[in-house]
């Protein structure tokens, strides 16, 4: 999985297209990411510990991890890997061929 928790992405699909938000969780194995801000979905909550009321709640929901994209620099890019001469593997943005921030 290339996009990694903390990282910014942008939304390039969907009724969220364009927005710009920092991943929260990452899901490889349903291949969903919950970006923060992105996304609200309302929620019937019981009375708890933690809230004495109830009531509505609104929460991030998981978006497919192909409608989001990396944004580095103000630049949406793919992502990919590069081997090194000492045989290390380094992640690039696929655009403008630099480190990605996050490794």
């Amino acid at each position: 999985m290339l996009i990694k928790k903390g990282m910014q992405v942008r939304v390039i699909s969907g009724a969220h297209k364009g927005s710009e938000g920092k991943v929260l969780f990452v899901s490889p194995k349903k291949q969903r990411v919950i970006v923060e801000g992105i996304n609200f979905i309302k929620k019937s909550t019981k009375p708890s510990q933690e809230n004495q009321s109830g009531g509505i709640v609104e929460k991030e929901a998981p978006l497919h991890i192909s409608n989001v994209m990396i944004l580095q620099s103000g630049v949406v890019s793919r992502l990919g890997y590069k081997i090194m001469e000492d045989g290390s593997k380094i992640r690039i943005l696929k655009k403008t061929n630099e480190e990605s921030e996050i490794q």
